[in-house]
């Protein structure tokens, strides 16, 4: 079942379940699914130089990779809510942000945790040659590229740094 489709059927669930939190975080996240999609659409008509008119019969079906961008977006929007609100005391704010995050996380992959980062850092920095913290441009692409989707790019990044300069 594509992923579009879980998450409306998850949202009917959360309806019918009365669980106002998890309805609430899916309905932002297929709203924010329906703007990418319409931003595909747009761009396709613009591309294609099509009238108006035309633009009727252009669709763009977010596919699985494209929702999972857009969740991973809604991740790292929540995760910058909660550290702005943890710095100005909002207590109530941050556990509500949590939630969210909680419930969004949940359609991602598993992510990897750090000793497996440790291990493709290393051998991309072996691959590379990269031997201070002055060669962190030549890894950092390689790896994002590598582990796009698996990783979180501030602890990939934590990771190179330490490795980089001990």
């Amino acid at each position: 079942m594509p992923l579009k489709d879980q998450l409306n059927d998850d949202l009917r669930t959360a309806m019918r379940g009365g669980d106002d939190m998890r309805k609430t975080t899916l309905r932002g996240l297929l709203a924010a699914i329906r703007s990418a999609e319409d931003s595909a659409v747009k761009a396709k008509v613009d591309a294609a130089g099509a009238i108006a008119e035309d633009a009727e019969r252009v669709t763009a079906d977010a596919t699985d990779d494209d929702v999972l961008q857009v969740i991973r977006r809604q991740v790292k929007q929540r995760q910058d809510s909660i550290e702005q609100f943890q710095k100005a005391n909002r207590g109530d704010l941050v556990q509500k942000e949590s939630a969210e995050l909680a419930i969004l996380q949940g359609y991602l992959p598993k992510q990897m945790d750090r000793e497996q980062i440790e291990s493709v850092v290393r051998a991309v920095i072996a691959e590379t040659g990269a031997s201070g913290p002055q060669d962190k441009g030549k890894v950092m692409p390689v790896l994002m590229k590598r582990l796009q989707g698996q990783a979180d790019g501030r602890e990939v990044n934590a990771v190179v740094t330490s490795l980089l300069q001990g």
